[in-house]
Order: structure tokens, then sequence, then C-alpha cells
């Protein structure tokens, strides 16, 4: 146990040196930008921080039809609209908080009109997903799950964990306030997939979502999934990783929205510069790749 581990071991601490935070600067460069979902959560913190940028603007905000907060005024000369494709020529990129059926809506307008895109809406089908990534061959897209740059960072730890302790049970644990409609998260799934993707594991067949009852002894290649909705909890995840007489128990909590917003205003400067293509975030921060093999 010990040779085998020892190695591995090391290789972790070289794997989490290697990552460094590498966000890219502009350099006094304009990027114009429309927000959908801008009377949302995460659509109003957007909006706050473009606010405050030097290098990217606000030129358009979206919200649905019948929404109470159409009209309204967001910006200097931004007034919140119900049609993407009237705007869509003003901005250089869209970003995306919504829902799964409106982002592909926007989606297909921005693809249409060749803009680059950001997407933070969760609860994709992997029928949508597929969607999603085939729009991606006409323009730059990068979609995430998260836009922390912390969560991002736990994405990459529990990859190195998971490779390091094989044999330990996984279980993952979410929390997010009482309006959230998807479950498990977003996050939590994209947690789950990483880390069955290094135990080489079908994580439909893996994934045991909850237990109730009688439900037997814990089947050694399971991945519990377990969703908390309750107040107005931003976002907690934890990954679990128990063994004989020990556990390792790996946590992200968000105080604010303020993460999630820095970093998809970061992305949309970045994924403007981009080619056609699918990115993440794990692209947009130069992750890709260092503790792969």
């Amino acid at each position: 146990m010990c040779c085998s581990v020892g190695p591995c071991a090391r290789n972790l601490k070289s794997e989490i040196c290697n990552l460094k935070f590498k966000i890219p600067i502009l350099g006094g460069i304009m990027v114009k930008v429309i927000v959908c979902g801008a009377c949302g959560r995460m659509g109003t913190r957007i909006i706050e921080f473009l606010a405050q940028e030097q290098e990217i603007k606000l030129v358009g905000a979206i919200e649905v039809k019948g929404h109470r907060g159409l009209g309204s005024q967001v910006a200097p000369q931004v007034k919140v609209t119900d049609n993407l494709e009237e705007i869509i020529e003003r901005g250089e990129v869209v970003i995306d908080f919504t829902n799964p059926q409106a982002s592909l809506k926007n989606l297909e307008v921005a693809s249409r009109f060749k803009k680059a895109m950001v997407i933070g809406t969760t609860g994709h089908s992997e029928e949508e997903k597929k969607l999603v990534r085939e729009k991606a061959r006409n323009i730059p897209l990068l979609m995430a799950p998260n836009m922390s740059l912390g969560v991002n960072l736990l994405f990459k730890l529990v990859e190195t964990v998971a490779r390091v302790l094989k044999g330990y049970d996984v279980e993952i644990v979410e929390a997010h306030h009482n309006k959230k409609k998807d479950a498990p998260s977003g996050t939590a799934t994209k947690l789950a997939e990483t880390i069955a993707q290094v135990l080489n594991l079908n994580l439909k067949q893996a994934a045991v979502y909850g237990r109730e009852g009688m439900v037997g002894e814990r089947k050694a290649r399971e991945i519990g999934m377990h969703a908390v909705r309750a107040g107005d909890i931003v976002g907690e995840h934890t990954v679990i990783f128990a063994g004989t007489g020990e556990r390792l128990e790996l946590t992200h909590r968000a105080h604010s929205r303020d993460c999630f917003a820095r970093g998809a205003v970061e992305a949309s400067k970045w994924i403007v510069r981009q080619p056609p293509g699918f990115y993440d975030m794990q692209d947009f921060l130069g992750w890709k790749g260092i503790s792969e093999g």
C-alpha cells in the first residue's frame, strides 16, 4: 500500500503546486457584452460587476417575455428587452444565466450572428449538451456549471485525489437556496463526472441519488449524490473520500454570488479572442492537462 501510494502522493504535491491562476489581461481593449437573464440573481450581480470594469461594457440586457423588469434601465443607454435578435449586433459576447430552454434559444441566435457566448446555465440534459457542443463548431463558446475560481480548483483537486485514494468510498453533498430548480447541482454533477472518469466508472450506473429504506450495504463502486435545498444558501459542495479509519473531505462554500459573477465576466473577456470551439473554465484558467494521465 505504502509503495503504491507514495509516488502518487508526491505527484499530488507537484500537481497542486503547478496549479496557478492564469487570468489573461486584455490590455485596454473594450469588449461589448449582452447579458441574458439580466434581472435574475446572477444577471443582476454580473451587471453590477460590469459597471466597475474598464475593459468590458454592457450593451444589452435580455429577460423573458412578460417579465416585470422589461423596460427598466440597468446601465446608461441600456434597457431590458425580450428580443435578443434585435440587439445582438451591438455585442461581441453573450453571457447566459437563464434556464436550459432559454439558453438554447439564445445560443441559436448567437450562433447565427457569429457571436461568442458564455453559458453558466445548468440543468441541461445530455441531448441538450450535445446540441451546445454542435453550435460551438461555429462560435467560441465557454460553458461551465460553475464560474468560481475556487470551485474550478476543486474540480482539479478531486481529480487528483480520486487517482490517489482508489478504493475509497466517494460521496458528494451539495446545498443551495430553496429557489434552485435543478438537482443535483451542475457543479455536483461535474464533480461526479470528474471522479467517475478517473475511476473508469459509468456515472449513470455508479451514481446513487440519496438513500431510503432497506437499500442494503453500500457497493464499492458507488458515487453517492445528495442535494439539500434550504433558505438562502448560495452554494456549498463537499466531496467525501472515506476509507478504513479515515476520511478526507474537500469543501467549497460560496458566501455570495460575487465569485460566480467575477468568473463569468473574466471568462467573457477571454472567449472573444478564441477561435470557434467548445471551452470550459479549465481552458480559460490554463489548467487543462496539468493532472491528466
